[in-house]
């Protein structure tokens, strides 16, 4: 069965060949005897006619045809006649006039629109999951897989053209530490024993700078065992990257070269040579995250000095409690009404805000407010210019401990350029995040826990602080490149000095026999020569989800999971019968009910 062509690939200049295609039907239209088919495949459709004046007997067979039967036709390429060409087709000024044609498959209606052009699906989530095979043949939904694919293409070139190796790691492994739950899979040949599926490749990929692999790289899956997201998957892709003998500069010059020579090439626009950075403390206090959405100009201020000398109880006693008040101006928004302001008040109670102060720029910059009897005017000035605020302009402040005002503020600002229209889909604001702290303190755990992970090296000049067990302090030398407010990818420089490794591990309140434990092999393989090294890691379909401006990541996942981590297709994860349980060593003690039956 030979095609010719396909169905996206007929032009003017093919007019008078006899040509062979193969396809389904995607749209059927009977006009007074004449039968118009759209053809689709993958690469586009054609129309094709089946006129009885140029054969009687395939206009007969064709009158079974239905959307989503499978066809395979033969016949000769004609001009479309002037007024009948259809300019939204790379096809649309011929059609193939049908002298065979050979049903290879009938089709069931399809519960799915195939061929609706809106993009947009009428259908619920969990319906689409379970005919994802009918979904995935929708030519804006193979779009996405197809553009995934190109975009391989262009990370094995670059990657290979940059000296790293293409090398695999494990699927089972051991259990460790990474920060998510991990995927069990229990041994039948190890009875009482389990694999792990990897969160990720961490401690393979430094074990091959061990090795002396100097650059490495892999389309690493990983499986993590958490609540779900749009951005979320139970197993997802990772371009997983690793180099021996670097700085941290020289891994993240590495990926500046990344963006603009297979990102740049790839969407076809032209990224900054040199990628802007920002350290943490600047992207928390400036946005409020540290994963800024650069797009649009609208900073994040501390007034709590100010506020502090006000006789505004919340923001006296905020600060004398040792918290902070952050400010924005919002451009604009001097109209807000009372709802909108409550709405966006219950909006950042959601992050632990408990209160939001707004006041407005009037004319001639007066400074209108229903605390204002607890400011002078030259407060309420000074107010007005650490935010920048002018006429016209809405001002909104939260106080409360450091973190929760950082975040709540953060959140504020991404709502009011939700609402005021401040993100521009079009424009791709990258930024590297530096200087992440090395460790968090943990409430619920009562201690301090590793921000990223604990083989992550202190910023040099930091050392000896951690050392003598200033953790508050301390900064890693740890990174993450943000676009439009999303992190697409992070590392690190890796430690490779097996004391400060040691430290570390004491440090987060693992004792010797939990290190040998979790690590013993890991911690091991520092004491035979380690290289200084880092690397990054990028969630691949998360990268290329944003370069759409799209948050939701399952669109670029051929057979992704839906919210609950199961799948509506063919019931996964589904149980498994007694015989099966047995032959991996677990038993089951059954009811009593239901050992009678």
């Amino acid at each position: 069965m030979k095609r010719t062509h396909n169905c996206g690939q007929l032009r003017k200049e093919d007019v008078g060949q006899t040509v062979t295609l193969a396809g389904w039907v995607d749209r059927r239209r009977d006009h007074g005897g004449v039968i118009f088919v759209d053809l689709r495949d993958k690469y586009g459709k054609t129309q094709i006619v089946f006129n009885p004046d140029y054969n009687a007997d395939v206009l007969k067979t064709a009158e079974q045809l239905r959307n989503e039967y499978v066809i395979y036709v033969t016949g000769k390429v004609y001009a479309r006649e002037e007024g009948n060409t259809n300019e939204k087709l790379a096809t649309g000024e011929i059609e193939v006039k049908a002298d065979k044609l050979e049903i290879l498959n009938a089709a069931l209606t399809s519960p799915l629109a195939i061929n609706d052009p809106n993009e947009e699906c009428k259908e619920n989530d969990d319906l689409r999951l379970q005919y994802r095979y009918l979904d995935l043949r929708r030519p804006w939904i193979q779009k996405k897989l197809l553009l995934k694919s190109r975009f391989l293409k262009a990370v094995y070139d670059f990657f290979y053209a940059n000296g790293f190796e293409n090398i695999e790691t494990p699927c089972l492994c051991k259990s460790t530490p990474e920060g998510a739950r991990d995927y069990l899979v229990p041994s039948r040949v190890n009875p009482g024993k389990f694999y792990a599926l990897p969160q990720s490749p961490q401690q393979y990929k430094q074990l091959l700078m061990i090795a002396g692999m100097d650059r490495y790289f892999q389309i690493a899956k990983c499986f993590r065992d958490e609540d779900l997201r749009a951005d979320r998957q139970p197993e997802f892709t990772q371009i997983d990257v690793e180099m021996s003998f670097v700085n941290q500069d020289e891994v993240m010059e590495m990926f500046d070269k990344f963006v603009t020579e297979v990102l740049g090439k790839v969407w076809n626009f032209e990224p900054p040579r040199h990628i802007r950075r920002m350290k943490w403390a600047e992207a928390m206090l400036k946005y409020g995250s540290d994963k800024p959405d650069l797009r649009f100009d609208l900073e994040i201020h501390d007034v709590s000095e100010i506020g502090a000398k006000s006789e505004f109880g919340v923001f006296k006693n905020c600060v004398a409690a040792g918290g902070k008040i952050r400010g924005i101006a919002a451009k604009g928004c001097v109209d807000f009404t009372r709802k909108q302001i409550d709405e966006l008040t219950a909006y950042v109670a959601k992050y632990g805000s408990k209160g939001l102060v707004w006041m407005r720029v009037k004319e001639n910059d007066e400074v209108e407010t229903q605390v204002g009897k607890f400011f002078t005017t030259e407060q309420l000035n000074e107010l007005r210019d650490a935010v920048g605020a002018k006429c016209g302009d809405m001002m909104f402040f939260i106080a409360g401990p450091e973190k929760v005002a950082a975040t709540a503020m953060g959140q504020l600002r991404l709502e009011v350029a939700r609402i005021k229209g401040l993100r521009d889909p079009k424009k791709r604001e990258f930024v590297w995040i530096t200087e992440f702290p090395m460790f968090e303190y943990s409430d619920t755990e009562g201690r301090y826990m590793a921000m990223h992970h604990p083989f992550t090296n202190p910023l040099p000049e930091h050392l000896d602080m951690m050392l003598g067990g200033n953790l508050k302090d301390c900064n890693a030398e740890a990174y993450d490149l943000v676009l439009n407010g999303v992190e697409i990818g992070g590392g690190s420089i890796r430690i490779h000095n097996p004391e400060v490794q040691e430290k570390v591990f004491r440090l987060l309140g693992l004792t010797e026999e939990q290190v040998r434990t979790k690590f013993g092999f890991f911690v091991d393989a520092f004491k035979y020569g380690a290289p200084p090294h880092g690397g990054l890691a990028f969630g691949l379909d998360r990268v290329v989800a944003t370069m759409e401006g799209e948050e939701s990541i399952r669109d670029y996942i051929a057979f992704p999971k839906n919210t609950s981590a199961s799948s509506p297709m063919d019931q996964c994860p589904s149980e498994v019968d007694l015989q099966q349980l047995q032959d991996i060593h677990i038993s089951v003690q059954m009811p009593k009910t239901a050992e009678k039956k």
